[in-house]
């Protein structure tokens, strides 16, 4: 959303597509294994890529090791003035409000080392009668899983949503809170 005019790619989109569509060199110099790796950011006009996992430390691994997987494999086969980084200051937060502020969840991300970035979702318990704002300020608990099975596609769709304009999904009754440098 910083840089909205830069071509950004998201998994699904595999190494052979960004290279070839994102102008970065020669997709056959790609193996026919490596072609298929599917990074889940990768901005090819800042010439960064993102690995996102969960915020715990064997995911954490994970996605260094994915990320460096992507990245090496990326600057073998891209021009020499197109080498590609990790990732890094992509941090931040957003809040849903569901079921007519029955559920305040937030969802949040950070980059703690380049090319892995880490999010979380937390939730506020209900007060009466308290804003969204008030509530945003309460101690944050970990979502219990339950409630994230029970509603995480919602909130993905929810999301999605409000960054790209478009309408609630059917069935989400409540607000997307976005940062204030989103649109």
């Amino acid at each position: 959303m910083r840089h909205p005019t830069n071509r950004v790619f998201l998994d699904p989109a595999n190494l052979s597509r960004i290279v070839k569509e994102g102008r970065l060199g020669n997709p056959k110099r790609l193996s026919e294994l490596v072609r298929l790796l599917r990074p889940d950011i990768t901005d090819t006009d800042a010439l960064v890529l993102f690995e996102v996992k969960p915020d715990d430390e064997e995911s954490r691994g994970e996605g260094r090791e994915q990320a460096g997987r992507y990245l090496a494999a990326l600057n073998e086969a891209v021009d020499p003035d197109k080498k590609l980084v990790g990732g890094t200051g992509f941090e931040g937060s957003l809040f849903l409000e569901f079921e007519n502020g029955g559920a305040l969840w937030q969802l949040s991300w950070r980059t703690p080392e380049p090319g892995v970035t880490l999010y979380r979702w937390s939730y506020r318990r209900k007060e009466p009668h308290a804003s969204w704002k008030e509530r945003a300020a309460q101690k944050e608990e970990a979502l219990p899983r339950e409630e994230i099975a029970q509603h995480g596609e919602l909130a993905e769709q929810a999301i999605r949503a409000a960054y790209e304009g478009g309408d609630r999904p059917a069935g989400f009754q409540g607000q997307v809170y976005l940062p204030g440098d989103c649109r």
